[in-house]
């Protein structure tokens, strides 16, 4: 995943910020934050890392939380949800929602669309192109891409419209209910009023 810095409203135009949003949430769903990433969160700003007074508290609760939550607390956090040998306790693949099943017809859809976009995963990640941090990239690309015959509107409402947000909020609902949730917690919260925000405007497009 690419290392973004963190979002800011101050110096950023909407666009950026949308995709530095992206882009760090796409870290901390792919692996425990590292001690750089931790620290940046912990002394961000707590206003809100995008127009709207929406996001406001549930950025302020996720700063917190990295603020309270030591670094070695957090990995503990992330294996205990995530990881584990067999079944995690929360699955991070978008097929384990809409279908029900691991690599089942979600993905194959997904990888469909990710050829016509001209983009494929790299053979060093494990991960399947459903997991969430790599559908959390795609839109990051699509935002800042440099080709506009692929970054633009029209394909990230398409991709979000299709791939991401029909089981986005079921990840953040499942991740909630966990009993030792504590900063991923207020990661799925904030992920799911960023979504919200998200499907909100591209509501507005169609």
């Amino acid at each position: 995943m690419t290392s973004e810095p963190l979002p800011t409203t101050s110096a950023l135009d909407e666009e950026t910020a949308r995709a530095e949003i992206y882009g760090l949430l796409s870290q901390l769903y792919y692996a425990p934050p590292t001690a750089q990433l931790l620290q940046a969160l912990r002394l961000a700003p707590t206003e809100a890392p995008a127009q709207g007074a929406f996001l406001e508290e549930p950025w302020r609760a996720l700063v917190g939380a990295a603020r309270s939550c030591e670094e070695a607390a957090i990995a503990q956090e992330y294996d205990a949800l995530f990881g584990g040998v067999g079944k995690p306790d929360v699955y991070l693949f978008g097929s384990h929602y809409i279908s029900g099943f691991l690599n089942d017809k979600p993905l194959v859809r997904l990888r469909d669309m990710l050829a016509q976009l001209g983009l494929g995963r790299d053979e060093a990640i494990l991960e399947t192109e459903d997991h969430i941090a790599y559908e959390l990239e795609v839109m990051r690309y699509l935002i800042a891409g440099d080709d506009v015959a692929v970054a633009n509107l029209t394909k990230q409402r398409e991709f979000f419209t299709e791939h991401l947000h029909p089981w986005v909020n079921d990840l953040c609902s499942a991740i909630t209910a966990h009993p030792r949730a504590h900063f991923y917690a207020a990661l799925a919260e904030f992920t799911r009023a960023f979504m919200n925000v998200e499907a909100q405007g591209f509501d507005m497009l169609a």
